[in-house]
């Protein structure tokens, strides 16, 4: 079978060496793949300009090396009821393994021609401290990086470090886009980068601050990560061999602040929103989806659904997910062009398409980084208005299980999460000590939380480990 390259391809909307680049994009992952280049793909294919992206992967290099094998293309899958469609993405012009060296990437980043940066690294990368809006000294990344600022690992270290040289070499910079599932993810990538200038180079850190456009955005595309079965679903529906090939569901959401002062792709073409203030849609993304989302995957997990689909297929769990949207969509406010109760429906459909096989075990990791925003945000705004409790408390008391690590057959896995050692140690015990321990952790629990909200949880949790998590689905949907 021939392998996927600009020969192998019949048709393009666009010709791509046609093209420069004009995006550098950080965080070679799937969901990249299958967002933000798919949509700067439409953008060139409508309206042309010099935005192809420069890829940058930090940490691996497998995708790299795939992706240049076959001149930057892949082939995207869309798997929803009406069945399975596949596309060729040509926005990729090139890509960086930044653990092969960092020279390349600090030239991209420096390069005048890039006028946009994007960044999917996940949110345990960027060593933020929310509370804070600062640094975090503690993360491994930012600190290897404040003691070597001309040879980072992390990317605020990186970010940094470009826009010095750019700043060096008198170019204006670019805006730089944080497309991970963050509060107010803008103005906190901000701050992260700021405050590591201002350790390293306080006349930096003053111009970063004045100069540089931090838009916020919010993204929404369930991807699951790619399998064996997805490459060969491509090669059946393309003839074409493509190792690197990704499969997504065909829902797709980008609300941007719109705010790059260099210019930008015309990324409304694949369906983007600009809004001038994103964040009554990224609240309504992380407490109703995302929220929703770790709720499945702690109490679908431990009671042995693999898939998301699995777990919607389970009618007290189900349940369980319908009221815990509910609980979230009342903390949302009103958001205009948005119903609320619509988005709920839609949700719930996609969680249960059977062609996404979105295991609960990949969106169970991190969950130290994901909790906060996405279950202890609307609880707090649940508690201040007197609201009912028992939907976020359900959540966090599935997540204190699973911070054990050990199904109920007594086999451990991973939690996967950057403050693992310390969540499964506080995790031992009955649920009166485990619910103790965790909230004793600095940083995680809220101070208003830790009061009947931690009674609640501890009630659930017994259920849980008393009688397993099945019994304590039904008990709660009962």
């Amino acid at each position: 079978m021939t392998r996927l390259s600009l020969n192998s391809v019949k048709a393009q909307r666009y010709d791509p060496v046609a093209h420069g680049i004009g995006v550098l994009h950080i965080g070679l992952g799937a969901f990249h793949r299958a967002h933000q280049a798919v949509c700067t793909d439409d953008a060139l294919a409508a309206h042309g300009g010099d935005w192809r992206i420069s890829a940058v992967s930090l940490r691996s290099v497998e995708t790299v090396d795939a992706l240049a094998a076959q001149d930057g293309l892949y082939t995207l899958i869309e798997r929803g009821a009406e069945g399975d469609h596949a596309r060729v993405i040509a926005a990729i012009s090139e890509t960086l393994a930044a653990a092969r060296g960092i020279a390349p990437v600090l030239d991209r980043l420096a390069d005048p021609a890039v006028k946009v940066v994007t960044l999917t690294v996940t949110e345990k990368a960027y060593g933020i401290d929310r509370a804070a809006m600062d640094i975090d000294p503690e993360h491994a990344a930012v600190a290897h990086d404040l003691a070597h600022p001309d040879a980072p690992q992390g990317v605020l270290g990186l970010l940094v470090l470009g826009l010095k040289q750019r700043r060096a070499e008198g170019h204006p910079p670019p805006a730089i886009l944080c497309c991970d599932n963050l509060p107010d993810n803008g103005a906190l990538l901000r701050a992260g980068v700021v405050g590591f200038a201002r350790r390293c180079d306080p006349e930096l850190a003053d111009w970063i601050a004045a100069e540089v456009a931090f838009p916020a955005s919010m993204v929404d595309r369930i991807t699951p990560a790619a399998t064996e079965e997805t490459v060969a679903l491509a090669a059946r529906l393309t003839d074409l061999e493509d190792p690197a090939a990704i499969e997504t569901e065909p829902f797709f959401q980008w609300v941007i602040e719109d705010h790059f002062p260099l210019g930008r792709p015309a990324w409304e073409a694949g369906g983007a929103i600009f809004a001038p203030d994103v964040a009554p849609f990224e609240r309504m993304k992380l407490r109703m989806l995302n929220g929703a989302h770790s709720l499945i995957a702690y109490a679908g997990f431990l009671s042995g659904h693999v898939y998301v689909r699995d777990a919607m297929a389970d009618a007290p769990l189900a349940a369980l997910v319908d009221r815990h949207m509910r609980a979230a969509a009342a903390t949302v406010g009103s958001l205009d062009g948005i119903d609320l109760d619509a988005y709920r429906v839609a949700l719930i459909q996609r969680f249960a398409n059977p062609a996404i096989a979105h295991q609960t075990y990949q969106i169970a990791m991190d969950g130290s980084e994901k909790i906060p925003q996405r279950i202890f945000a609307p609880a707090l705004d649940a508690l201040a208005a007197g609201q009912d409790l028992a939907p976020f408390a359900f959540a966090v008391a599935a997540w204190l299980r699973y911070a054990r690590g050990q199904a109920e057959d007594g086999t451990a896995y991973a939690l996967r999460d950057p403050r693992e050692a310390e969540l499964t140690a506080a995790a031992q015990g009955d649920a009166a000590q485990v619910v103790q321990a965790m909230a004793a952790l600095p940083g995680l629990f809220p101070d208003p939380l830790k009061g009947d909200f931690l009674t609640i949880i501890e009630e659930r949790l017994h259920v849980m480990l008393t009688d397993g998590m099945a019994a304590a689905i039904a008990a709660e949907a009962a």
